[in-house]
């Protein structure tokens, strides 16, 4: 099957992840998804695939050759952002796109411009699959899923082709942090691992925010308001002071490349109680324990002020940057270097301001670095994949599978 028709049929399956539920996978349709895949998997002759209770599929690609090779694996998620509707994706093929805008959607008066996505021009003369403007698009992470499907079933149909043991695995519920929650590193048995999760191509990651959440309760006292005068203590307003108390420019709309940020994600209150939920992200393993003492300190401070137990902070870590598990190993990441630049694609390796499952399974004893899926806009209407980047991500994981 060739890549356009196998992401085709991915992004119609409806697979949005759901941080409410309490389950793993958090919503039925992964697990729908993931079925279909061992039968796709099996029927391209990888005959051990199989999903276990939690959702997790993983199957084997066996050696070919007698000669020593580590064993690689390649990872993706089945799950969609739940920023956005995945249900009834209606996707469309731009062919040879000719830098101008796109129509996704007449009637919203939704277009894919230049004029916001600059990027769109370096793709003039190629083949963008675009959204019908009314839901997302699912290349994050469908894309890395066709690419990997794409690699094995080339290796199976071309036996002449030499290669080492390759592992894959396809995950739920990366977009709400707990892809790597049940994966198993023992049972998937791999040296080191790749996700195909990035966005545009050339993309490599090995870095990525170390990241909390905090939650901040403000209790108040709420009395009439007629008869108020030092009696009452309105916790919306101690919350704005909060807010008011961390650096204005340390926010995400302020912020780029390794710098750190505060983000305030939820508010909501009373007189008597308010709640504010924040992000706390930081490259930086010390300046990120600096960005959750700090919310600690005001806490303190606004104690002093009005009373103890006026604030409390709730923080609770998240993930922490691979960097310091990957460059013990970083032949790894110079593998995949090499593999990019015989693809003729150029790398383009940079922090990731965000995470990604490979962060967790770093930490959990398997190497995981970040290779580009070849999508942009993620998580929302405007979400594109260029066909030809998709095509190059394939070509680099067979380049890595062959060159070790």
């Amino acid at each position: 099957m060739n890549i356009v028709d196998r992401f085709l049929k991915y992004v119609a399956f409806e697979t949005t992840s759901d941080e409410n539920t309490g389950t793993t996978p958090s919503t039925p349709g992964q697990m729908v998804f993931a079925r279909y895949l061992v039968d796709e998997l099996k029927n391209i002759g990888l005959t051990d695939a199989a999903v276990d209770d939690n959702g997790y599929v993983f199957a084997t690609l066996e050696a070919n050759t007698d000669q020593p090779k580590p064993t690689i694996g390649f990872i993706a998620h089945v799950d969609t952002s739940p920023d956005m509707s995945g249900k009834a994706v209606n996707p469309r093929i731009v062919e040879h796109y000719d830098g101008g805008d796109i129509v996704l959607n007449a009637a919203d008066e939704c277009v894919l411009s230049p004029r916001q996505f600059p990027e769109l021009v370096q793709y003039k003369g190629q083949n963008l699959i675009v959204t019908d403007g009314r839901t997302l698009l699912g290349a994050d992470d469908k894309a890395g899923i066709a690419e990997i499907m794409n690699a094995v079933e080339y290796l199976v149909q071309h036996p002449e082709v030499k290669h080492g043991r390759v592992r894959v695995a396809f995950t739920p519920d990366e977009e709400i942090g707990q892809g790597p929650h049940h994966f198993d590193v023992a049972k998937f048995g791999a040296d080191w691992a790749y996700t195909m999760d990035g966005g545009e191509i050339g993309e490599l990651e090995y870095e990525n925010f170390n990241a909390a959440a905090a939650k901040v309760i403000i209790r108040g006292c709420n009395v009439h308001p007629g008869y108020a005068k030092n009696k009452m203590l309105n916790s919306m307003r101690v919350a704005q002071q909060f807010v008011a108390m961390l650096p204005p420019t340390e926010t995400p709309e302020h912020t780029e490349g390794y710098e750190g940020f505060y983000h305030l994600v939820g508010m909501n209150g009373t007189v008597e109680q308010s709640t504010l939920t924040y992000i706390i992200r930081d490259h930086n393993r010390e300046r990120f324990e600096q960005r959750k003492a700090e919310m600690n300190h005001l806490a303190q401070q606004l104690d002093a002020e009005y009373g103890a137990g006026t604030v409390t902070v709730e923080l609770r870590d998240q993930y922490y940057n691979m960097r310091e598990k990957i460059e013990p190993v970083m032949h790894v990441v110079e593998l995949a270097c090499k593999a990019m630049e015989q693809a003729g694609v150029k790398p383009k390796i940079t922090p990731i301001r965000g995470g990604t499952d490979g962060a967790q399974l770093s930490f959990m004893g398997l190497p995981c670095p970040n290779i580009f899926a070849g999508g942009h806009n993620f998580h929302g209407r405007y979400e594109f994949v260029p066909i030809q980047s998709m095509q190059k991500a394939t070509e680099v994981i067979l380049n890595i599978i062959t060159m070790c």
